[in-house]
């Protein structure tokens, strides 16, 4: 049986699912394909994604195309409750996420997914997939292939890999073109800072913002926070993205010294610890720090928790922690993904490319059943490139083609000054 807040939600949910399927041509135009053809007929797919209206317009496309679909929350905060009752009771897709859910109610709605033996998984931090790895290696059995929606999945599943430990083949649906150049620069830039203003309701221009990190989520959060008037301070470990951020027109700093004069402090590693102990104290008071990676490792929580002489709510998604010295520090969103925590993600119109990436990447698994390799796999390209096809197409957006005279220039090595 599904677990969610209140089916009564359902008729809102069904609402926005609508509303934002209208900003997903590409994803509307694969549904339509999916129900004609039905190339996902009679496989059980497992997800683990954000709950969101977006994801809702992917769980329609696979069950379209024949698949029988169940999906659990890929974090704790992300879960729009309307969305997962809509899914429920005027979709008929079996949903097991709670808005605010404990952490043992987390991996329990994870589990209920893996009941049904999934031939196909698609993940969204690589949970679904560690959990089959180290406690449900029954799951294995029958297992065809999965998908990873975002860097951090990816990392885990690369390491896996190296390791020898991958028991079945992943597409790196993060790595598609088409999918990190825009839902993480685009999508991450402009939700994240929705997810903050909603938190906190500040002025972010004239305001000193650090940026930890300058991969595509960061470098699309810069961008984004620089047009709203905010100064911004970037860190970096990767000397390459660090020289970038410096050409594209930022401060570049240690962290030890961005944060002794920054108002706001926003992580987008992907990594643990980013915020530590030693910046907490060096950190001007009233700070705000945010997260924007995917898992809540990015601040040293546990560590402001030690720190703290009292904490208090002081409005949603932001809590005050006053240190022993009296200096208060404000931590968003619980360290989880704010623009998830505190907002709706990423807009619809950038989640119809990645969503695009899942459902064919699915279709691209049923085709390659056998073939694949206990490996890390990016897009194929035809699917990369096709996808930006349609994208265009929906926007009415027409470009050149190569005439036969300047392909066969490109092509050859002859012709010169």
């Amino acid at each position: 049986m599904p677990d969610i807040k209140d089916e009564k939600l359902a008729v809102k949910g069904k609402q926005r699912i609508e509303w934002a399927e209208k900003h997903m041509p590409v994803l509307r135009l694969i549904k339509e394909r999916f129900e004609k053809e039905k190339p996902l007929k009679g496989l059980r797919i497992g997800c683990c994604l954000h709950v969101t209206t977006e994801t809702a317009n992917l769980m329609r496309t696979l069950k379209a195309g024949g698949a029988e679909v169940k999906l659990c929350a890929s974090n704790p905060l992300s879960t729009q409750d309307d969305v997962a009752a809509a899914l429920v009771k005027e979709y008929g897709i079996d949903v097991y996420a709670i808005t605010g859910e404990s952490n043992e109610v987390y991996y329990k709605h994870i589990n209920s997914v893996l009941d049904s033996k999934p031939q196909i998984t698609m993940d969204d931090g690589a949970d679904l997939v560690s959990t089959i790895h180290s406690k449900r290696k029954e799951c294995l059995e029958g297992m065809i292939a999965g998908t990873e929606e975002t860097t951090t999945g990816v990392i885990r599943f690369k390491a896996m890999e190296r390791d020898k430990v991958l028991k079945y083949p992943i597409i790196a649906v993060n790595d598609a073109t088409t999918k990190f150049m825009f839902d993480n620069r685009y999508g991450t830039g402009q939700s994240t800072l929705d997810g903050i203003i909603r938190a906190t309701n500040i002025l972010l221009a004239g305001k000193n913002l650090v940026v930890a990190g300058y991969g595509w989520c960061g470098r699309g959060f810069a961008l984004k926070a620089k047009g709203m008037g905010a100064n911004i301070t970037v860190t970096e470990v990767d000397h390459l993205k660090a020289l970038e951020a410096r050409m594209d027109g930022f401060i570049v700093k240690k962290m030890n010294d961005a944060c002794k004069q920054a108002d706001l402090i926003v992580t987008l590693t992907g990594d643990i610890n980013v915020i530590d102990k030693q910046h907490f104290e060096l950190m001007k008071p009233e700070c705000l720090i945010a997260n924007s990676g995917h898992f809540n490792v990015e601040i040293n929580i546990a560590e402001l928790e030690k720190m703290k002489k009292s904490k208090r709510k002081v409005r949603d998604f932001v809590e005050e922690y006053v240190l022993q010295d009296d200096k208060k520090i404000y931590l968003l969103g619980e360290g989880r993904l704010i623009n998830l925590a505190a907002a709706e993600g990423h807009p619809a119109d950038v989640m119809d490319m990645s969503f695009a990436n899942q459902a064919l990447s699915a279709e691209y698994i049923v085709k390659s059943k056998g073939k694949l390799e206990n490996k890390v796999y990016v897009v194929p390209e035809d699917i990369d490139k096709n996808i930006a096809k349609l994208k265009l197409a929906a926007m009415g957006i027409e470009i050149d083609s190569l005439t036969e005279e300047q392909k066969k220039y490109l092509a050859s090595w002859e012709t010169g000054t």
